[in-house]
């Protein structure tokens, strides 16, 4: 898809340019949250998971620590639900306004994410499917297809999507994205999260 290049071209730059800028603007708010992560549990402020990003590469996501240290001992990689008692009580904020993504700039700056797109997911996640088998999300129909551009720290699926669809319902969110990106959508999209951060509308 030829036609395609001026915008992704475009879209690097324009990634680039904004997040070198909100690190700048943010790098005071960001000290701020990670004292008060640090200062609740005296914890690891910060942590890293292993992501699937374009073309199926793997790279280390970064991002605020918002579950107790320990949240994964003995249960893996369980999604996050409501109510979850293993989210500390910043950790509720960060999640409810998405600042615990606030390190993903980081990812940005560095080509592994986009500013909009889908979900970077664990290579280690698994979903139950309605007959009750576990597949791993590699499996799940439409995966490689969304795997075709970078992952976002937003996007389509995570602004309009509900948190409660399963994995594969919200990838045709992220198919629909693929298919109409454009560099407007884009910025709506970014609006609408800025919108849902300074409300604390996100999921979590």
């Amino acid at each position: 898809m030829s036609f395609l290049n001026p915008y992704l071209s475009l879209k690097r730059t324009f990634d680039f340019s904004l997040a070198a800028l909100g690190g700048m603007f943010f790098l005071p708010l960001a000290a701020f949250f990670a004292f008060l992560i640090w200062f609740e549990d005296k914890g690891p402020v910060y942590f890293s998971q292993v992501r699937v990003g374009k073309d199926g590469v793997i790279f280390n996501n970064f991002k605020f620590r918002s579950m107790k240290p320990d949240a994964e001992n003995g249960l893996g990689p369980v999604q996050a639900k409501e109510n979850d008692p293993r989210v500390t009580s910043v950790g509720k904020f960060l999640r409810k306004t998405a600042m615990d993504e606030l390190p993903q700039l980081i990812n940005i700056l560095r080509g592994d994410m986009s500013f909009v797109g889908p979900r970077a997911l664990r290579p280690v996640e698994k979903e139950l499917t309605s007959d009750g088998k576990v597949r791993d999300i590699f499996d799940i129909p439409g995966f490689a297809e969304r795997s075709k551009v970078k992952p976002g720290l937003t996007g389509f699926a995570q602004v309009y999507a509900s948190r409660k669809l399963i994995r594969e319902e919200k990838f045709k969110y992220d198919l629909w994205y693929i298919d109409h990106m454009n560099f407007w959508l884009d910025i709506k999209l970014i609006i609408q999260s800025v919108a849902n951060t300074l409300r604390a509308k996100w999921d979590i």
